[in-house]
Protein backbone atom coordinates (compact mmCIF):
# COMPACT_ATOMS: atom_id res chain seq x y z
CA UNK A 1 0.00 0.00 0.00
CA UNK A 2 1.27 3.59 -0.30
CA UNK A 3 -0.06 7.26 0.54
CA UNK A 4 -1.08 9.84 -1.64
CA UNK A 5 0.84 8.65 -4.65
CA UNK A 6 4.38 8.57 -4.66
CA UNK A 7 6.20 9.96 -7.27
CA UNK A 8 6.60 6.93 -9.83
CA UNK A 9 4.95 4.57 -7.04
CA UNK A 10 3.59 1.89 -9.75
CA UNK A 11 5.62 -0.31 -11.41
CA UNK A 12 5.83 0.60 -15.26
CA UNK A 13 4.90 4.17 -14.72
CA UNK A 14 7.08 6.80 -15.25
CA UNK A 15 6.05 10.30 -13.45
CA UNK A 16 7.61 14.35 -15.35
CA UNK A 17 8.83 14.87 -12.14
CA UNK A 18 11.91 12.97 -12.10
CA UNK A 19 12.69 14.50 -15.22
CA UNK A 20 15.53 17.11 -15.26
CA UNK A 21 16.74 15.45 -11.88
CA UNK A 22 17.29 12.22 -13.69
CA UNK A 23 18.39 13.94 -16.83
CA UNK A 24 21.17 16.19 -15.32
CA UNK A 25 22.08 12.95 -13.10
CA UNK A 26 23.16 11.43 -16.13
CA UNK A 27 24.89 13.89 -17.63
CA UNK A 28 26.96 13.86 -14.73
CA UNK A 29 27.84 10.81 -14.71
CA UNK A 30 28.58 10.58 -18.46
CA UNK A 31 25.61 8.92 -19.46
CA UNK A 32 25.46 11.45 -22.38
CA UNK A 33 22.99 8.52 -24.74
CA UNK A 34 20.89 7.33 -22.21
CA UNK A 35 19.68 10.96 -21.38
CA UNK A 36 19.46 11.64 -25.01
CA UNK A 37 17.15 8.56 -25.39
CA UNK A 38 15.47 10.14 -22.05
CA UNK A 39 14.82 13.52 -23.94
CA UNK A 40 13.36 11.93 -26.81
CA UNK A 41 11.06 9.34 -24.79
CA UNK A 42 9.66 13.11 -23.31
CA UNK A 43 9.30 14.74 -26.62
CA UNK A 44 7.43 11.60 -27.87
CA UNK A 45 4.96 11.37 -24.53
CA UNK A 46 4.11 14.79 -24.24
CA UNK A 47 3.45 15.59 -27.82
CA UNK A 48 -0.14 17.06 -28.47
CA UNK A 49 -1.93 18.94 -26.92
CA UNK A 50 -0.97 20.58 -23.59
CA UNK A 51 -4.39 20.19 -21.99
CA UNK A 52 -4.80 16.84 -22.63
CA UNK A 53 -1.31 16.21 -21.15
CA UNK A 54 -0.45 14.11 -18.22
CA UNK A 55 2.09 14.06 -15.22
CA UNK A 56 2.27 10.35 -15.62
CA UNK A 57 2.96 7.84 -18.68
CA UNK A 58 3.27 4.25 -19.07
CA UNK A 59 6.90 3.62 -20.35
CA UNK A 60 5.82 3.14 -23.91
CA UNK A 61 4.28 6.58 -23.39
CA UNK A 62 0.74 5.03 -22.88
CA UNK A 63 -1.45 6.85 -21.55
CA UNK A 64 -4.09 5.23 -19.90
CA UNK A 65 -3.50 4.23 -16.52
CA UNK A 66 -6.88 3.46 -15.15
CA UNK A 67 -6.71 2.91 -11.32
CA UNK A 68 -8.43 0.18 -9.83
CA UNK A 69 -8.93 -1.20 -6.26
CA UNK A 70 -8.43 -4.80 -5.40
CA UNK A 71 -10.11 -5.05 -1.92
CA UNK A 72 -9.74 -9.13 -1.94
CA UNK A 73 -6.34 -9.27 -1.66
CA UNK A 74 -4.96 -8.23 1.74
CA UNK A 75 -1.56 -6.56 0.44
CA UNK A 76 1.85 -7.27 2.17
CA UNK A 77 1.15 -7.79 5.94
CA UNK A 78 -1.82 -6.14 5.55
CA UNK A 79 -1.11 -2.72 3.46
CA UNK A 80 -4.53 -1.84 2.08
CA UNK A 81 -5.30 -1.01 -0.73
CA UNK A 82 -3.87 -2.83 -3.15
CA UNK A 83 -4.04 -0.87 -6.42
CA UNK A 84 -2.77 -1.15 -10.22
CA UNK A 85 -3.02 1.77 -12.23
CA UNK A 86 -2.74 5.09 -10.56
CA UNK A 87 -5.30 7.76 -10.87
CA UNK A 88 -2.60 10.33 -10.25
CA UNK A 89 -1.97 10.18 -13.99
CA UNK A 90 -5.62 12.44 -14.68
CA UNK A 91 -4.15 15.27 -11.45
CA UNK A 92 -3.32 18.71 -12.55
CA UNK A 93 0.00 18.83 -11.02
CA UNK A 94 1.89 22.08 -12.33
CA UNK A 95 5.42 21.21 -10.97
CA UNK A 96 5.93 19.18 -13.91
CA UNK A 97 5.85 21.79 -16.54
CA UNK A 98 8.67 23.38 -14.65
CA UNK A 99 10.27 19.86 -14.27
CA UNK A 100 9.74 19.55 -18.26
CA UNK A 101 11.54 22.85 -19.04
CA UNK A 102 14.40 22.27 -16.70
CA UNK A 103 15.23 18.86 -18.12
CA UNK A 104 15.28 20.04 -22.00
CA UNK A 105 17.18 23.03 -20.81
CA UNK A 106 19.71 20.99 -18.76
CA UNK A 107 19.59 19.03 -22.37
CA UNK A 108 20.55 22.08 -24.44
CA UNK A 109 23.32 22.79 -21.86
CA UNK A 110 25.09 19.51 -22.19
CA UNK A 111 25.06 20.14 -26.20
CA UNK A 112 22.20 17.38 -26.56
CA UNK A 113 19.62 19.07 -28.21
CA UNK A 114 18.86 21.34 -31.04
CA UNK A 115 15.65 20.26 -31.99
CA UNK A 116 13.05 22.83 -33.16
CA UNK A 117 10.45 21.17 -32.82
CA UNK A 118 11.00 20.10 -29.21
CA UNK A 119 11.51 23.95 -28.48
CA UNK A 120 8.35 24.60 -30.73
CA UNK A 121 6.76 22.18 -27.83
CA UNK A 122 7.89 23.64 -24.99
CA UNK A 123 6.27 26.96 -25.92
CA UNK A 124 3.27 25.70 -26.50
CA UNK A 125 3.75 24.46 -22.65
CA UNK A 126 4.09 28.10 -21.63
CA UNK A 127 0.91 29.10 -23.56
CA UNK A 128 -0.72 26.70 -21.60
CA UNK A 129 1.06 26.99 -18.37
CA UNK A 130 0.38 30.95 -18.53
CA UNK A 131 -3.31 30.81 -18.68
CA UNK A 132 -3.11 27.56 -15.47
CA UNK A 133 -0.09 28.51 -13.19
CA UNK A 134 -2.47 30.53 -10.71
CA UNK A 135 -5.03 27.65 -10.32
CA UNK A 136 -4.65 24.95 -7.23
CA UNK A 137 -3.48 21.38 -8.22
CA UNK A 138 -3.02 18.09 -6.41
CA UNK A 139 0.66 18.85 -5.81
CA UNK A 140 3.93 17.06 -5.71
CA UNK A 141 2.87 14.14 -3.59
CA UNK A 142 -0.52 14.04 -5.61
CA UNK A 143 -2.64 14.83 -2.34
CA UNK A 144 -6.00 12.50 -3.32
CA UNK A 145 -7.52 15.58 -0.47
CA UNK A 146 -8.51 18.24 -2.53
CA UNK A 147 -6.15 20.55 -4.85
CA UNK A 148 -4.71 23.37 -2.83
CA UNK A 149 -2.21 26.34 -4.04
CA UNK A 150 0.80 24.44 -3.17
CA UNK A 151 4.19 26.34 -2.85
CA UNK A 152 6.50 24.03 -4.47
CA UNK A 153 3.85 23.81 -7.08
CA UNK A 154 3.82 27.58 -7.89
CA UNK A 155 7.77 27.96 -7.73
CA UNK A 156 7.74 24.88 -10.72
CA UNK A 157 5.96 26.92 -12.93
CA UNK A 158 8.24 30.00 -12.06
CA UNK A 159 11.05 27.49 -12.88
CA UNK A 160 9.28 26.94 -16.30
CA UNK A 161 9.38 30.93 -17.22
CA UNK A 162 12.87 31.11 -15.73
CA UNK A 163 14.63 28.42 -17.85
CA UNK A 164 12.41 29.65 -21.19
CA UNK A 165 13.85 33.04 -20.15
CA UNK A 166 17.71 31.58 -19.91
CA UNK A 167 17.66 29.69 -23.19
CA UNK A 168 16.21 32.70 -25.41
CA UNK A 169 19.43 33.93 -23.54
CA UNK A 170 21.83 31.55 -23.67
CA UNK A 171 20.73 29.71 -27.16
CA UNK A 172 19.18 32.77 -28.88
CA UNK A 173 15.96 30.93 -29.42
CA UNK A 174 12.83 32.44 -30.62
CA UNK A 175 9.86 33.76 -28.01
CA UNK A 176 7.83 36.30 -25.76
CA UNK A 177 10.70 36.66 -23.68
CA UNK A 178 9.30 39.36 -22.69
CA UNK A 179 6.04 38.28 -21.83
CA UNK A 180 8.04 35.09 -20.18
CA UNK A 181 10.13 37.75 -17.98
CA UNK A 182 6.92 39.75 -16.34
CA UNK A 183 5.40 36.43 -15.56
CA UNK A 184 8.84 34.93 -13.74
CA UNK A 185 8.73 38.16 -11.94
CA UNK A 186 5.00 38.14 -11.21
CA UNK A 187 4.88 34.26 -10.18
CA UNK A 188 8.41 34.86 -7.86
CA UNK A 189 6.28 37.89 -6.28
CA UNK A 190 3.18 35.61 -5.68
CA UNK A 191 5.14 33.18 -3.78
CA UNK A 192 6.83 35.38 -1.17
CA UNK A 193 3.95 37.10 -0.93
CA UNK A 194 1.57 34.09 -0.35
CA UNK A 195 3.68 31.15 0.52
CA UNK A 196 6.07 32.74 3.16
CA UNK A 197 4.84 32.76 6.65
CA UNK A 198 6.72 35.64 8.52
CA UNK A 199 5.52 34.48 11.65
CA UNK A 200 6.87 30.86 11.32
CA UNK A 201 9.99 32.41 9.39
CA UNK A 202 9.53 29.75 6.73
CA UNK A 203 7.75 28.93 3.52
CA UNK A 204 5.12 27.15 3.82
CA UNK A 205 3.07 23.87 2.24
CA UNK A 206 0.66 25.76 0.55
CA UNK A 207 -1.10 29.58 0.43
CA UNK A 208 -2.33 30.63 3.67
CA UNK A 209 -1.11 27.32 5.62
CA UNK A 210 0.46 26.53 8.73
CA UNK A 211 1.75 23.15 7.48
CA UNK A 212 5.45 22.90 6.35
CA UNK A 213 6.05 20.30 3.70
CA UNK A 214 9.86 18.54 2.63
CA UNK A 215 9.04 20.24 -0.90
CA UNK A 216 10.38 23.42 0.44
CA UNK A 217 13.65 21.82 0.86
CA UNK A 218 13.26 21.97 -3.46
CA UNK A 219 13.71 25.85 -3.38
CA UNK A 220 17.47 26.66 -3.54
CA UNK A 221 17.80 23.36 -5.31
CA UNK A 222 15.89 24.66 -8.26
CA UNK A 223 17.34 28.33 -7.93
CA UNK A 224 14.31 30.47 -6.57
CA UNK A 225 16.23 32.13 -3.62
CA UNK A 226 19.79 31.35 -3.10
CA UNK A 227 20.65 29.30 -0.11
CA UNK A 228 22.45 31.92 1.88
CA UNK A 229 18.49 33.75 2.00
CA UNK A 230 17.19 34.38 4.89
CA UNK A 231 13.65 32.86 4.26
CA UNK A 232 15.93 29.67 2.84
CA UNK A 233 17.84 29.44 6.12
CA UNK A 234 14.57 29.84 8.11
CA UNK A 235 12.60 27.37 6.16
CA UNK A 236 15.69 24.81 6.67
CA UNK A 237 15.74 25.75 10.21
CA UNK A 238 11.61 24.78 10.28
CA UNK A 239 12.07 21.76 8.69
CA UNK A 240 14.59 20.78 10.99
CA UNK A 241 12.67 21.61 13.92
CA UNK A 242 9.22 20.03 12.65
CA UNK A 243 9.54 17.52 10.13
CA UNK A 244 12.26 15.16 11.52
CA UNK A 245 11.70 11.91 13.23
CA UNK A 246 14.67 10.23 14.46
CA UNK A 247 17.10 12.64 12.09
CA UNK A 248 14.87 11.63 9.26
CA UNK A 249 12.62 13.98 7.59
CA UNK A 250 8.87 13.34 6.76
CA UNK A 251 7.24 15.11 3.88
CA UNK A 252 4.76 16.74 5.66
CA UNK A 253 2.99 16.12 9.21
CA UNK A 254 -0.20 13.48 7.80
CA UNK A 255 -2.27 14.35 10.95
CA UNK A 256 -2.41 18.32 10.08
CA UNK A 257 -2.52 17.71 5.85
CA UNK A 258 -5.74 16.57 4.81
CA UNK A 259 -4.40 13.86 1.63
CA UNK A 260 -7.14 12.20 1.47
CA UNK A 261 -5.76 8.63 3.66
CA UNK A 262 -5.22 7.79 7.51
CA UNK A 263 -2.43 9.20 9.37
CA UNK A 264 0.95 7.58 9.54
CA UNK A 265 3.60 7.01 7.52
CA UNK A 266 7.38 6.68 7.41
CA UNK A 267 10.64 8.73 6.60
CA UNK A 268 10.71 10.08 2.96
CA UNK A 269 14.38 8.92 2.22
CA UNK A 270 14.31 11.53 -0.91
CA UNK A 271 13.51 14.24 1.15
CA UNK A 272 16.05 13.36 4.25
CA UNK A 273 18.84 13.29 0.58
CA UNK A 274 17.22 16.93 0.02
CA UNK A 275 18.21 18.14 3.07
CA UNK A 276 21.54 16.77 3.18
CA UNK A 277 22.03 18.69 0.11
CA UNK A 278 20.55 21.89 1.42
CA UNK A 279 23.63 21.30 4.46
CA UNK A 280 25.97 21.16 1.86
CA UNK A 281 24.87 24.58 0.01
CA UNK A 282 24.79 26.19 3.71
CA UNK A 283 28.67 25.02 4.31
CA UNK A 284 27.37 22.52 7.03
CA UNK A 285 29.17 19.52 5.03
CA UNK A 286 29.88 17.50 8.10
CA UNK A 287 26.60 17.42 8.63
CA UNK A 288 25.49 16.80 5.57
CA UNK A 289 28.01 13.99 4.90
CA UNK A 290 26.88 12.35 8.25
CA UNK A 291 22.84 12.38 7.25
CA UNK A 292 24.61 11.02 3.96
CA UNK A 293 26.52 8.28 5.63
CA UNK A 294 23.11 7.34 7.52
CA UNK A 295 21.24 6.89 4.88
CA UNK A 296 23.41 4.91 3.24
CA UNK A 297 22.91 2.74 6.14
CA UNK A 298 19.11 2.01 5.92
CA UNK A 299 20.87 0.28 2.50
CA UNK A 300 19.30 -3.36 2.24
CA UNK A 301 22.09 -6.11 1.57
CA UNK A 302 22.21 -5.42 -2.08
CA UNK A 303 22.44 -1.33 -1.76
CA UNK A 304 18.73 -1.13 -2.63
CA UNK A 305 16.53 1.66 -0.79
CA UNK A 306 12.71 2.00 -0.46
CA UNK A 307 10.49 5.15 -0.51
CA UNK A 308 10.42 5.39 3.23
CA UNK A 309 12.20 4.26 6.23
CA UNK A 310 10.22 3.57 9.67
CA UNK A 311 12.43 4.91 12.64
CA UNK A 312 10.95 2.68 14.89
CA UNK A 313 10.14 -0.49 13.50
CA UNK A 314 13.92 -0.25 11.80
CA UNK A 315 12.67 -1.06 8.50
CA UNK A 316 11.91 -0.11 5.03
CA UNK A 317 8.33 0.83 3.85
CA UNK A 318 6.55 1.83 0.93
CA UNK A 319 7.46 1.27 -2.69
CA UNK A 320 10.17 -0.87 -3.59
CA UNK A 321 12.99 -0.10 -4.74
CA UNK A 322 12.56 2.88 -5.30
CA UNK A 323 13.50 5.36 -8.17
CA UNK A 324 13.05 8.72 -6.46
CA UNK A 325 14.99 7.52 -3.35
CA UNK A 326 18.02 6.12 -5.44
CA UNK A 327 18.38 9.63 -7.71
CA UNK A 328 18.69 11.44 -4.90
CA UNK A 329 21.53 9.28 -3.04
CA UNK A 330 23.20 9.68 -6.21
CA UNK A 331 22.95 13.64 -5.98
CA UNK A 332 23.76 13.93 -2.95
CA UNK A 333 26.88 11.44 -3.67
CA UNK A 334 27.68 14.26 -6.31
CA UNK A 335 27.24 17.03 -3.91
CA UNK A 336 29.58 16.15 -1.38
CA UNK A 337 32.11 15.13 -3.86
CA UNK A 338 32.77 17.90 -6.19
CA UNK A 339 33.49 21.17 -5.86
CA UNK A 340 30.95 22.28 -8.78
CA UNK A 341 27.87 20.07 -7.07
CA UNK A 342 24.45 19.68 -8.83
CA UNK A 343 22.59 20.98 -6.35
CA UNK A 344 24.61 24.54 -7.47
CA UNK A 345 24.70 23.60 -10.93
CA UNK A 346 21.01 23.16 -11.58
CA UNK A 347 19.91 26.87 -9.62
CA UNK A 348 22.98 28.51 -11.25
CA UNK A 349 22.11 32.30 -11.48
CA UNK A 350 19.26 32.04 -9.11
CA UNK A 351 16.90 34.49 -7.68
CA UNK A 352 15.57 35.76 -11.07
CA UNK A 353 13.07 37.99 -9.59
CA UNK A 354 12.67 40.90 -12.37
Amino acid sequence: GERGGARNGECGEWGLGEGAVARLGRVNAGYVDEAGAWRGWLRRAIAGSPAQGQMMYGLGGERRLPELELDWLPGYERSRPVRIGNAAAGQLQLDVYGEVMDAFYQARCADLDHNHEAWALQSVLLDHLETIWDQPDEGIWEIRGGRQHFTHSKVMAWVAFDRAVRSVAAFGLPGPVDRWRRLRRDLHEDICRNGFDGELNSFVQAYGSKRLDASLLLLPLVGFLPPEDARIRGTVAAVEQRLLSDGLVLRYDTAETQDGLPPGEGAFLACSFWLADNLVLQGRRSEARNLFERLLDLRNDVGLLAEQYDPLARRQLGNFPQAFSHLALADTARNLSLSQCPADQRGRQRHHSS
